[in-house]
């Protein structure tokens, strides 16, 4: 409930602070006195937009606040949704600056207007003749009936399955749409991957391929060049192995004078050892080297097959044609497999629409049976508002339909004549009647719902006599179980209220402004007296006024 509300510097409103109380709070005062300028206030603190034209001294800012008690409003969850502080006593401000921005807190936290639109619309509902036009949207109809009908399980149930479902159907489609264009690509991809699985790849074999070629391509040159070499070393006149063993025996009759001479004759071993080394690793070599044509086709036909792969698949080295293949590999796979993936999701999705259509029938016949009860309810409350051959005829079809809230289409018709046709409300009834429709709505909700602070801006326009005083009878009989605000020129609904504020304007200087004024009891029956019969209060006006109010 809104507890209390603090203006400064808004249109003609200098500075404002009231406190309200639950139950049912009257608003009045004379046409112009500013009572619509409370209503933009409190906009504001909804979240509706601001602009510089609200500040009353465009040298200052404008700083609207209200404080909500919200401790029975189980929002806990939805504050935690918009990121916002929790508070049971929670703080809205909104700030205009004359630079014309527009600030927004909610627990002195800065928030966004998106945030506070939500969170406003669970705090106070400003009912004024466009609010009247809910009545014809069928999400507002749905509203009602599932309030009576008690469908929150269900309905949260059915929006997390529906949630589930739609994942399911478009990973579903998507299989569908894979496989078509996968069954395009399979056969190339086939022959692709066999192309690379009949080449055996071995990572690093090209070089090693490569090494080969060049050897088996050259044998000739290279067995000239072997032998060649074999003859220096080993040759018995001028050979290098015959020079060092000559060399040898001569330093070894000398390394007795000196151990110099010893060191150099190591060295000489040494060498004639790894020179006897190599003359034999030559000798191996020219063994294993032998004209072979055949594996040097072999080996020329491989790297050809090798560098044709690699530049049809545009790289540069064998690992990168394994990796080419194995992502082949799975492509292939998976697309092999694709019938029996398909027919799984298939399956899932079969599921998960029964549990949708489970619920959503759970949710149809909860609905089918509260409309009678909302029917005889509406139509009963209407008779007091003057209304007495108003009739409802709602019907609730179930269709193929998936939508956010079950599978129903429902037909929401009225008759507000005795004898006439069914017509959609828009068509069948005034401005006057949709307003007591909504009172009524609104009241029957009250008993089902915890709903959140609402304001009547002059809901019972247009009405007088007895009908006026059902209207707040009603009113007053909903401020039991929630905060009821009325903005009202009737005397017969003023007099319903536990508080009775009065707007008016004053000249404060050279400047009009308006205010907002609790009123005593004996206020409350000058005000009552006022509005039943003018400025000039007569002794039969008072009388009226004191009847009303006792």
């Amino acid at each position: 409930m809104l507890t209390a509300l603090s203006i400064k510097n808004y249109a003609l409103i200098d500075h404002l602070q009231v406190n309200f109380n639950q139950g049912l709070t009257i608003i009045t005062g004379e046409t112009g006195a500013g009572k619509s300028i409370l209503l933009g206030g409190l906009s504001l603190i909804l979240g509706k937009r601001a602009d510089l034209s609200a500040l009353k001294n465009v040298e200052t800012k404008c700083v609207i606040e209200a404080t909500f008690n919200i401790s029975n409003y189980k929002l806990e969850s939805l504050f935690k949704k918009l990121d916002f502080d929790y508070d049971s006593q929670t703080i809205i401000r909104r700030e205009i600056l004359p630079s014309g921005k527009s600030r927004a807190f909610v627990n002195d936290s800065p928030v966004n207007l998106s945030g506070l639109q939500v969170l406003g619309a669970e705090l106070i509902d400003i009912h004024s003749q466009h609010e009247t036009m809910q009545l014809i949207d069928d999400a507002y109809q749905f509203q009602v009936i599932d309030a009576l009908a008690k469908t929150s399980s269900e309905l949260q149930k059915y929006k997390a399955a529906f949630k589930a479902f739609k994942t399911l159907q478009k990973e579903y489609d998507d299989l569908l749409k894979f496989q078509s264009e996968a069954i395009k690509e399979h056969d190339y991809n086939s022959y692709l991957l066999k192309e690379l699985e009949d080449a055996k790849l071995i990572e690093g074999e090209l070089e090693e391929l490569e090494e080969t070629y060049e050897t088996l391509n050259n044998v000739e040159d290279i067995k000239e060049q072997l032998a060649q070499v074999n003859n220096v070393l080993s040759d018995e006149q001028i050979g290098v192995m015959t020079a060092l063993l000559t060399a040898k025996n001569s330093l070894q009759k000398i390394t007795k004078f000196s151990s110099k001479y010893n060191d150099v004759y190591n060295r000489i071993t040494s060498s004639s050892i790894e020179v006897n080394d190599i003359f034999t690793e030559i000798e191996t070599l020219q063994d294993q080297l032998d004209l072979d044509p055949e594996q040097l086709l072999l080996v020329s036909n491989k790297l050809e097959l090798l560098n044709m792969l690699l530049k049809k698949h545009l790289v540069t080295d064998v690992s990168e044609l394994i990796a080419i293949k194995t992502n082949l590999a799975e492509k292939v796979s998976v697309t092999e497999k694709l019938d029996d993936t398909i027919a799984e999701k298939q399956n899932e999705v079969a599921i998960a629409k029964k549990e949708i259509d489970d619920f959503a029938e759970t949710i149809h016949k909860k609905r089918l049976a509260a409309i009678p009860s909302l029917t005889k309810e509406l139509e009963a409350i209407l008779q007091q508002l003057g209304m007495p051959n108003a009739k409802f005829n709602i019907t609730l079809n179930t269709t193929e339909t998936y939508q956010f809230n079950g599978k129903d289409n429902l037909s929401f018709l009225f008759s507000a004549n005795k004898g006439g046709a069914f017509n959609e409300l828009k068509k069948a009834a005034s401005g006057g009647e949709l307003s007591r429709i909504m009172l009524a709505i609104k009241s029957i909700l009250s008993n089902y719902v915890q709903l959140p602070s609402i304001m009547f801006d002059e809901i019972d326009s247009g009405v007088s006599g007895e009908i006026s005083n059902k209207m707040g009878e009603i009113m007053r009989s909903m401020s039991q179980s929630m905060q009821v605000f009325t903005i009202t020129h009737i005397p017969q609904i003023a007099a319903k209220g536990n508080t009775h504020f009065k707007v008016y304007k004053e000249d404060v200087g050279e400047v009009t402004q308006t205010n907002l004024r609790l009123l005593n009891h004996d206020e409350r029956i000058v005000e009552i007296a006022q509005m039943l019969g003018g400025v000039e209060i007569s002794t039969s006006a008072m009388a009226h006024a004191k009847q009303l109010l006792n």
